[in-house]
């Protein structure tokens, strides 16, 4: 995820503890990082920086889950094969170790309180991480702001954020949550268990019954692609359809 700088002090390189680490689903850890960065909006991303003791550095880029303003800087982090800096945080990171971050990052991918309703949100597997910083901030600065969440994940015991997510439909009468699965059946009764296709998609939509003003999608490039046709197909303004991309270097 490529973007400019947010704000003076963006570009500089700041030391970040690592507070607390969570384990979300067998693939991904949930990092938090405590960290003087300047402050964030929902939807930005931060580049991480390791350094090893030869020199060596690798640098990644990682979306904010947490909202703006929380006391700690949360970063879903998907183990990849041979990824190098997904693995040190999966495997070998531990509370107290210090790393490097720069950000936060990106103007582009951001939802803010005052942004009209009513909200859509997709995302497909790791990709549920700035949507969860949309989700959390929507929460507390708009909870009457009508909103639809749709995450792809391929099995029940991957979708990240399951509980909460779950917890946050059940109190949050603006909110809906559909959950699609891939290889795994549905659990509830408004969940699909197929691909997140045009025509899956055409039906939730049908369901939700708004039309969505701003719509925001994140995920593979190719998931982020056919969703966000898919969207313009069944009527959403182009220009309202942002979308953010992640590659599969870890």
């Amino acid at each position: 995820m490529t973007a400019t700088a947010a704000g003076v002090g963006a570009s500089a390189w700041r030391e970040a503890v690592i507070e607390r680490i969570e384990r979300r689903t067998p693939r991904v850890v949930s990092l938090f990082l405590r960290a003087p960065l300047e402050p964030s909006e929902a939807g930005q991303h931060v580049d991480v920086r390791l350094t090893a003791p030869d020199g060596y550095q690798a640098q990644r880029s990682y979306s904010i889950a947490s909202e703006p303003g929380a006391p700690l800087i949360e970063l879903a982090v998907e183990r990849l094969e041979n990824g190098e800096v997904s693995s040190y945080f999966a495997d070998i990171a531990r509370t107290g170790d210090t790393i490097e971050l720069r950000g936060p990052l990106g103007g582009h991918f951001i939802w803010r309180p005052d942004d009209a309703g009513p909200l859509l949100l997709v995302g497909g597997g790791s990709g549920i991480a700035p949507l969860m910083a949309i989700l959390r901030h929507r929460a507390r600065t708009a909870p009457s702001t009508r909103t639809l969440l749709v995450y792809s994940s391929r099995t029940w015991d991957e979708v990240i954020f399951r509980d909460e997510l779950i917890e946050t439909d059940a109190r949050d009468a603006s909110l809906d949550l559909v959950l699609v699965t891939t290889r795994d059946r549905p659990r509830r009764p408004h969940d699909l268990a197929r691909r997140l296709d045009r025509d899956a998609l055409h039906e939730i939509l049908d369901r939700w019954s708004e039309n969505p003003a701003h719509a925001f999608v994140c995920g593979s490039t190719p998931f982020v692609e056919a969703i966000a046709n898919a969207l313009v197909d069944e009527g959403v303004r182009a220009d309202r359809v942002k979308t953010e991309r992640y590659g599969g270097i870890g």
